[in-house]
């Protein structure tokens, strides 16, 4: 039987969604799912076909990277992987969410905000949680800010190319 912290299922509107901790098998359908999110910001933030994503986020090369240094989390639909994400825990209980995303096909439907409120109760020595994301993706500063994040700067990526806007949430005590 699985424990709390491996897997948890949570009802977001009339969809049962689960929370699990991914494994190297997952990376290729938590990649597909990826490649749609970031892609279909591209085309409606940049009018771009594809591309805006992290480097390898179209690969898998983004997830295995990362996976081994921060807690990946894939989000299931019954059998269908339909979002994930990445945070990065450190000892003094300033952690990152390192990258979020939702299949486009279950954006707002409130997955994001629910994937947010499990990060929160899962970690809860967390004194504060910060993200970026890209100054051209007007939809996640939104959520973010929805979420009870605050912008605290802006940050030029020389190597994506791209301002990154930079957001705190400092958690209460």
């Amino acid at each position: 039987m699985e424990d709390e912290m491996a897997a948890r299922r949570t009802q977001v509107g009339n969809l049962e969604i689960v929370f699990k901790k991914a494994v190297e098998n997952d990376i290729p359908e938590l990649t597909e799912v990826m490649t749609r999110a970031f892609d279909d910001d591209t085309r409606r933030f940049r009018g771009n076909p594809a591309g805006g994503g992290p480097p390898g986020y179209n690969t898998g090369d983004f997830l295995r990277k990362w996976m081994g240094l921060g807690i990946c989390y894939r989000i299931t639909k019954g059998d269908k992987v339909v979002g994930g994400f990445i945070v990065f825990i450190n000892k003094d209980g300033s952690n990152i969410v390192g990258s979020i995303w939702v299949d486009p096909q279950y954006q707002n439907l409130g997955i994001g905000t629910e994937a947010i409120h499990f990060i929160e109760k899962t970690y809860p020595d967390a004194r504060k949680w910060s993200l970026g994301t890209p100054e051209w993706a007007t939809r996640n500063h939104h959520f973010y800010e929805k979420c009870g994040y605050k912008k605290v700067g802006e940050e030029y990526n020389e190597e994506e190319d791209f301002t990154e806007f930079r957001y705190d949430k400092v958690m209460e005590s």
